[in-house]
């Protein structure tokens, strides 16, 4: 495996990487619980919640680890398939009735969604850019880091994806990761741009969700 290149505006302070830890993992199980949801709402077996669960919180950052190449986070975190399973027994042992307006119907799940969306797009792109991947490329990283478990999740499903629908999602990624990769070119620190960046694509994604904001589709024009 390639030794990241560092630089130093990117190495973040000791109690700043607990913090972020923390944060992936709280990522993790929010995506994981979106992953678990669907696969109640389709009435799936234990088996197949957990799988969904797991595929949905790592499958963002699996590709982009094998795509920068870094190790499979998940593969060397204790934590991570545990918290995955964790997620998948909480859903399958509550009652029903609490999972009755789930996935994307549950305003709850939604702003939760919203928040690991632009912590993990931050994550991804700050990984990207410590391995020495040009700002462009790591920007694409942290999209990645942020959509592709629940692109995976709903064409498992058999469910259109979130990239087949016009609100504003993936966009609400972008911006977290361009907000990131302009912070950290300014010499900004982590402390400061790492927040600033998840929050941006948070209030978006949040707006999104308020308002029903979305991107015009081709042709609307024409069609109107």
């Amino acid at each position: 495996m390639p030794t990241p290149i560092l630089p130093p505006q990117i190495l973040p302070a000791p109690s700043l990487t607990a913090v972020l830890g923390l944060l992936d993992l709280a990522g993790v199980a929010v995506f994981a619980l979106s992953g678990a949801l669907l696969a109640a709402r389709l009435r799936q077996t234990l088996v197949t919640m957990t799988f969904f669960a797991l595929v949905t919180g790592v499958g963002g950052g699996s590709v982009r680890d094998l795509l920068i190449g870094a190790p499979v986070f998940w593969v060397r975190d204790p934590l991570v398939a545990p918290v995955c399973l964790g997620v998948a027994l909480v859903v399958w042992f509550s009652p029903s009735r609490w999972w009755a307006a789930s996935d994307y119907d549950w305003p709850m799940l939604d702003w939760a969604d919203a928040l690991g969306l632009g912590a993990y797009a931050v994550l991804g792109t700050a990984k990207a850019l410590a391995y020495g991947v040009t700002p462009v490329p790591a920007m694409l990283m942290g999209v990645i880091t942020g959509c592709v478990g629940g692109v995976i999740r709903d064409v498992l499903a058999g469910r259109p994806s979130i990239l087949m629908r016009p609100e504003l999602y993936v966009t609400a990624a972008a911006l977290s990761s361009l907000v990131c990769v302009l912070g950290t070119g300014l010499g900004l620190a982590n402390a400061v741009v790492w927040p600033f960046a998840a929050l941006a694509g948070f209030a978006l994604r949040g707006a999104a969700i308020h308002w029903k904001l979305g991107l015009p589709t081709y042709g609307a024009k024409e069609r109107d």
